[in-house]
């Protein structure tokens, strides 16, 4: 900022503004300091958005929390959450336990894993909270849906099967 900026800066509640100058009426006007307008935040707040959501795709059985993702865009874990929740419908744990779910109904569907074994390989440290969620994701229990996908799926290719058995949020 120039010296002459620096002597039309002015404090308002939330930051610095940098007075503009006359328009033809003689009215100042002020434009903040950073020079980002609403719209250019909006996009970068998006960007960082699908970087928390690409991150969560890619590490899913990861211990992941959304402190440690809000971190990683450099926003707060609450301001995360509210844009996550705008963006996509839904917040980023539930996005990350939707994920993992999904992960787990593939390696169900393959039938050489017992439902403890596919709950840890998808990054879930509880088993309980494993199968409540997979329970109200997918309307059967893991164990259920383990002897019950062995029927349903043979005969279909897994990329179709997937498709099929993809798991639909009712909320």
């Amino acid at each position: 900022m120039s010296r002459a900026e620096h002597r039309h800066t002015r404090r308002r509640s939330g930051g610095a503004f940098v007075a503009e100058g006359p328009d033809v009426g003689g009215v100042w006007h002020d434009r903040p300091v950073t020079g980002k307008t609403t719209t250019e935040q909006r996009l970068r707040d998006l960007a960082l958005l699908r970087r928390v959501r690409d991150r969560i795709d890619r590490d899913y059985a990861a211990p992941l929390d959304v402190e440690a993702l809000a971190r990683g865009v450099h926003m707060s874990a609450g301001h995360l959450s509210r844009e996550f929740r705008n963006a996509y419908g839904e917040s980023p744990y539930s996005y990350l336990m939707t994920r993992r779910i999904e992960r787990a109904m593939a390696l169900l569907r393959k039938g050489d894993m017992t439902v403890t074994e596919t709950c840890f390989a998808v990054g879930c440290s509880s088993l309980g909270t494993f199968s409540t969620r997979f329970t109200e994701l997918v309307g059967i229990s893991p164990g259920a849906y383990r002897r019950q996908a062995a029927r349903t799926t043979a005969g279909i290719p897994s990329c179709m099967a997937k498709k099929v058995t993809r798991p639909v949020r009712s909320r």
